[in-house]
């Protein structure tokens, strides 16, 4: 019988960072895992593979489209090959998953694999086992799964979900993505890149639609320029199969039926949280309308000794959200007093160029009634940008009128997704846009383009437009 101060159920960003601080916080830790291997989603079919076929890709189209301005002339009859494309980015998770097992003996974090469930509030017992694990508190950090439509029959050899996506054996022809958000526009982008046509039908009226209208407008004219089709203000009503086809059904804004064929289907509507047969049922544990377990400002749940954390609760389903959890979690269960400023947690595409954001949007600070101001400052204008030949995208400050504090931050340009730490740690301090328009940044650097868009909404003159 084994007794942990600490039981992490989901090995994912969430629950092995969490299992981490517990154990460098001195407590007995245990890590169980349903699957063969740890990292969850993320490292296994999500963050990781994703950013992986991104790059590949991106080299390919750097190669195809940019080398010749470069002086730089390549030989006819360039191809692609794909098997061994995708086999480099399983190796990329391989590599990437045996690091968290060093972790895990690193700090001496026993790992158990099976699926668990609550026997009551003390005990988990783990599938194909009679033996029970007991701890003092538990983490819950199961993370989540693609969600689908309820009349979509997810074949997962046509009709497929990120999951699929991340393994084809061939290049679609046509691509027909159902969802316009984060998952469906970066592998949209890796298959539009090596030659498939790319069709996006989003129910609602723009892209990214959680996201700045700014980045949606910007994402969409980038996209376009690339061969992207998009069906906006499109709600999808029939899936079927028809061979090696997938025909989709769709009604627009009026009510006028249109119907959409390709090769493969990608369902890319969100996720969900992932809560099944964890025996909450034996325990006073509750879901909520959207099938996310209720927890308190310190991510307890109803359990006093049970805590959830990432997908599995409210707020944004990020990685990088999960680990703070985890984190803040591990730090309370020690005595201490962590905290999370979830306005701060950023929010990045890493699509090409990419997108990002921290804080409040436009639309947001409209609808609370804020009285705001606005700097805006476009990559193109910067002489890293022409240099590179990146140059759409635009780094967007929207500040307090009267105390010109940083309430949001929207960027889309190259290096974006690193870039957007500087306005979290601008933010954190509560800086004003004249603050970040008066430091020192490298030149020539994307990051003068923060710099830029601070002086346009500090005293509207910035120096380079």
């Amino acid at each position: 019988m084994d007794n942990f101060d600490v039981a992490v159920i989901g090995s994912g960003p969430g629950g092995y960072v969490a299992a981490i601080r517990c154990a460098q916080l001195g407590m007995k830790t245990a890590l169980v895992e349903k699957y063969k291997t740890l990292g969850g989603t993320c490292l296994n079919v999500g963050c990781i593979p994703s950013k992986s076929l991104l790059d590949s890709s991106h080299h390919y189209e750097e190669l195809i489209n940019n080398f010749d301005a470069h002086g730089i002339e390549v030989p006819k009859g360039i191809k692609i090959n794909f098997e061994k494309m995708i086999s480099r980015k399983s190796k990329v998770v391989e590599d990437t998953t045996k690091g968290i097992n060093y972790l895990m003996d690193k700090n001496k974090i026993k790992v158990f694999y099976g699926h668990a469930s609550f026997s009551d509030k003390e005990s988990i017992l783990l599938s194909g086992s009679k033996e029970k694990i007991y701890s003092k508190n538990f983490i819950i950090a199961t993370g989540s799964k693609p969600s689908s439509l309820p009349f979509i029959d997810i074949d997962k050899e046509r009709i497929i979900t990120s999951t699929e996506a991340l393994k084809l054996k061939e290049i679609p022809k046509k691509l027909l993505i159902i969802g316009g958000g984060v998952i469906g526009l970066e592998l949209g982008q890796v298959y539009n890149r090596l030659g498939s046509e790319i069709s996006v039908i989003e129910y609602a009226d723009r892209i990214t639609p959680l996201m700045d209208s700014s980045i949606s407008r910007e994402l969409t004219k980038v996209f376009k320029k690339h061969g992207f089709k998009f069906h906006l203000n499109h709600k999808v009503n029939k899936v079927e199969r028809v061979g090696k086809n997938v025909h989709v059904k769709a009604l627009d804004g009026k009510g006028q039926e249109m119907l959409l064929t390709a090769d493969y289907c990608l369902v890319s509507v969100g996720r969900k949280p992932y809560t099944e047969n964890l025996g909450l049922e034996n325990l006073n544990i509750t879901l909520n309308q959207n099938g996310q377990i209720e927890v308190n400002s310190h991510l307890q749940t109803s359990e006093s000794n049970i805590y959830a954390i990432g997908d599995v609760v409210r707020g944004t389903m990020l990685a990088h959200k999960a680990e703070e959890e985890g984190v803040m979690v591990a730090e309370i269960l020690a005595g201490q007093k962590p905290h999370i400023d979830y306005n701060l947690i950023p929010n990045v595409i890493y699509t090409w160029p990419e997108a990002a954001s921290v804080g409040k949007t436009e639309e947001e600070l409209k609808s609370l009634g804020v009285d705001y101001k606005t700097g805006q400052f476009p990559m193109r204008a910067l002489g890293r940008a022409r240099a590179s030949m990146h140059t759409d995208g635009f780094v967007k400050i929207l500040a307090d009128k009267s105390t010109d504090e940083v309430l949001g931050v929207h960027m889309v340009g190259p290096r974006v997704a690193d870039l957007i730490s500087e306005a979290v740690t601008a933010m954190e301090f509560r800086a004003s846009a004249e603050d970040i328009a008066r430091m020192s940044h490298s030149h020539p650097t994307y990051a003068e383009a923060v710099k830029e868009a601070a002086l346009a909404a500090s005293e509207n003159r910035p120096l380079h437009i």
